[in-house]
């Protein structure tokens, strides 16, 4: 088992998952309730993934976390990070490791992704960000990992103008934000929950000033510290938490 293999590597090993472990825990927040996650990218890598160095698209948890595990790494958390068509491809820019998988959308069309304000999740240099779709156009950053879904959450502390308190729309949800201290916050919710409260959540509760919807009912999530492993749907884009295993 993995926890067991940390044990046997020494207290170097066992130090950084202690670190990482209680990074989750359930909250209540009006009338939802959620898992939500917070990490420090300077104590553990924070990527993106879609396919194996094959090409094969990973679609799940567990190839994923086999793969980490033959490059020494340990899975410690991980959710789905952005829409995706049916063949598992991202609907916006996806960059994996510098690379341009697929570019940025700009353009209006139909459903949450298309509900501008949109935005794009990055890594860059070990620093976590969100920014609105045409801040991040603007601004050429040149990421190492890189997702863009939508709409926005919550940009620059203001709610999406799109999202109403009384809305009827309960769905599944998942996101992840950036507070002040540059930590991340990796959210989903364990009741359908509307895009309001769930921004709020985000703003007021978490402390970030921009935050990003990832997706509806496909959202999943494993978290080794509480051995959750879901397997509900094939996946697209996977966003990562993971520690190296000292030799």
């Amino acid at each position: 088992m993995p926890f067991l293999a940390l044990f046997l590597a020494g207290p170097a090993a066992l130090s950084a998952a202690q670190a990482a472990e209680g990074s989750c825990a359930d909250i209540q927040d009006q009338a939802g309730l959620y898992t939500a996650c917070r990490f420090d990218p300077s104590d553990v890598d924070i990527r993106l993934h879609l396919a194996d160095p094959e090409g094969r698209i990973y679609g799940g948890f567990d190839p994923l976390r086999r793969q980490l595990w033959a490059e020494r790494r340990l899975l410690l958390f991980a959710m789905n990070a952005g829409m995706y068509h049916d063949d598992r491809s991202p609907v916006g820019l996806f960059l994996d490791n510098q690379r341009v998988v697929k570019p940025l959308i700009t353009g209006g069309g139909w459903g949450n992704f298309h509900l501008l304000p949109n935005g794009v999740f990055l890594m860059k240099d070990g620093r976590a960000e969100v920014m609105e779709t045409l801040a991040y156009q603007k601004s050429g950053v040149t990421p190492d990992f890189a997702t863009q879904s939508g709409p926005m959450l919550v940009i620059d502390g203001k709610l999406h103008p799109r999202f109403l308190a009384d809305s009827d729309s309960l769905k599944i949800r998942n996101g992840v934000g950036v507070d002040a201290q540059g930590r991340v916050h990796m959210v989903i919710s364990k009741v359908p929950v509307r895009f309001y409260d769930f921004a709020t959540l985000f703003r007021d509760r978490l402390g970030c000033r921009n935050a990003l919807y990832l997706d509806g009912s496909i959202s999943s999530a494993f978290i080794a510290d509480q051995n959750r492993d879901d397997r509900l749907f094939p996946m697209g884009p996977i966003l990562s938490v993971s520690m190296p295993i000292p030799q």
